[in-house]
């Protein structure tokens, strides 16, 4: 089976292979492996290759290289335009020649491969929507035309669209579906006891939408109320050096980490040796965050977006805050009153994300791919 991959997301070359965003190849490895030949149709970067990146495990990989685009202000607009007509003939040459096409979503290369596929209502299509399904969530308008495009039956045929949780009054093409970072031969044997200081982690872009400045307000004002707490930041972003200043100006620096950028098995570690995990993003699909922090018995923190609250049988497995410094701060303080509880929250978090196996990921994928 030839296989397409028609995606947005950044790729690097070095000597013969191609490297991208770790989870995203961790994902795609899977994919491949049920696939004789492979064509990716990305962007392609001539930077250096980092330690979040990994490298595609398939040999037989036709990379089919298209520019970036956005519409983020009328002169990129402009420029994206005139990319526009490479792009499709790119797009359209590999979903021609595939036997199978995979889209990953959302994005505006995903967008213009949502109406290019439906001129192939005859080959199996499978679409990896990566943001929140949620149908009311407030969200770019081309992320609503994929939604509409993509649950249309009529206008896109022979195709299965895997999303992050289960939504009410959905077409018959849309899947429920997960993601896993850990192997089942990675769970671990013993439950973590909550004792002080309570250990914090966040990992995640340091961007407005991660909302890494709430994280740390919220650790300073549990620090005011003479709560032991520590926290470590993995992730970079155009927040670092704000966020650096703050912590040294409020003399934060015992008490918090920004660790960088970090491979899979260092940010392991901080799970493991780390109870509580705080994600209060803006917007999510699945919090891959949140999942292998579970895996490990640390208790998410969250806002309630997507399907978070489903992860967190709405209170039972995690706590879900709101926005707000002051209510997020008053809620975990009553949370650490009860440690057996706490204790009980991590056992029913570890138990329910070690379903999720890379294993079980490998079937999952095995089961959808073959429409």
């Amino acid at each position: 089976m030839k296989l397409a991959v028609i995606t947005h997301i950044l790729h690097k070359q070095k000597n013969e292979e191609y490297y991208s965003y770790e989870p995203y190849v961790r994902e795609m490895n899977i994919w491949f492996k049920y696939a004789s030949d492979v064509i990716v149709v990305a962007p392609l970067s001539e930077g250096s290759i980092t330690s979040i990146e990994s490298k595609y495990l398939k040999d037989t990989i036709s990379f089919k290289r298209i520019p970036q685009i956005s519409f983020s202000s009328h002169l990129m607009t402009l420029k994206s335009v005139f990319k526009m007509p490479f792009i499709v003939f790119r797009i359209i040459k590999a979903m021609n020649a595939a036997d199978h096409i995979h889209l990953r979503c959302p994005g505006n290369i995903g967008l213009i491969g949502c109406v290019l596929q439906i001129f192939f209502p005859q080959k199996p299509k499978t679409v990896k929507y990566a943001g929140n399904w949620d149908p009311n969530a407030e969200q770019p308008w081309s992320y609503k035309w994929q939604k509409k495009i993509l649950s249309n039956a009529r206008l896109s045929k022979n195709i299965k669209v895997l999303v992050y949780g289960e939504w009410d009054g959905q077409t018959k093409n849309i899947i429920p579906f997960f993601t896993a970072s850990f192997s089942r031969t990675e769970k671990i044997n013993s439950i973590k006891k909550i004792t002080t200081p309570y250990k914090f982690v966040f990992v995640g872009t340091l961007n407005e939408g991660k909302r890494p400045f709430f994280t740390i307000k919220l650790i300073e004002n549990l620090i005011q109320k003479r709560i032991p707490v520590t926290l470590e930041m993995y992730g970079n972003g155009d927040m670092k050096k704000e966020l650096e200043e703050y912590i040294t100006i409020n003399n934060l620096d015992p008490f918090i980490k920004l660790m960088g950028n970090q491979n899979l098995k260092i940010v392991k570690e901080a799970y493991c040796n780390s109870r509580f995990l705080i994600l209060a993003s803006k917007s999510e699909g699945w919090p891959k965050a949140i999942a292998e922090a579970m895996y490990f018995g640390c208790i998410p923190i969250a806002t309630n977006i997507s399907c978070v609250d489903w992860m967190l049988d709405y209170g039972k497995r995690g706590i879900l805050i709101e926005p707000n410094v002051e209510s997020a701060t008053r809620k975990i303080e009553d949370k650490l009153s009860d440690i057996s509880k706490l204790q009980e929250m991590s056992e029913n978090a570890m138990e329910w994300s070690q379903q999720y196996t890379l294993e079980f990921f490998d079937e999952a994928i095995k089961s959808v791919i073959k429409i």
